[in-house]
């Protein structure tokens, strides 16, 4: 029997906007593995909706079941309230905010069983503590990335 695949997400952003960061862990039975990435100008709701879309890429089995903790409820509820759904049909109209990964996000997403678990930010889930000082550690990084679409997008 195969064991579940369990990833937990969080994102940081110094300033909201500002330098941010992801941090990932993702459990297969035995194996666990850590991700992290720092940005130099973005914001928190992006490098949490990051967070969940890099997890995602990095698996090469499709259509697997995968149970995704976060502690981000924009995430949550924009999934499973339909609310993202919605904002597809619309193209994202009324100023809703992250088009690109959102988009990015669905896509990838198609590939799996995506389950979400919302759980309480900055509490005692130890593997979500453990993202958000990935997450923190990357936000004030040396190195930082360039989240391209959202500089090109507060310069136009």
């Amino acid at each position: 029997m195969s064991h579940p695949l369990l990833i937990y997400t969080d994102g940081a952003a110094r300033g909201n906007p500002g330098k941010g960061g992801y941090g990932i862990v993702l459990i297969w039975g035995q194996k666990r593995k850590e991700i992290s990435a720092g940005y130099r100008h973005t914001t928190n709701n992006r490098m949490e909706l990051l967070a969940v879309i890099t997890a995602l890429e990095q698996l090469s089995k499709a259509d697997i079941p995968v149970t995704i903790y976060t502690d981000s409820k924009y995430i949550v509820d924009s999934v499973q309230k339909g609310w993202l759904i919605n904002w597809i049909k619309t193209d994202f109209t009324g100023g809703k905010k992250n088009k690109d990964l959102w988009l990015r996000y669905h896509t990838i997403a198609k590939k799996f069983k995506v389950n979400f678990i919302w759980v309480k930010g900055h509490a005692n889930n130890a593997l979500n503590n453990r993202c958000d000082e990935l997450a923190t550690a990357a936000a004030d990084g040396k190195n930082l990335l360039v989240d391209q679409e959202y500089e090109n997008g507060i310069n136009d």
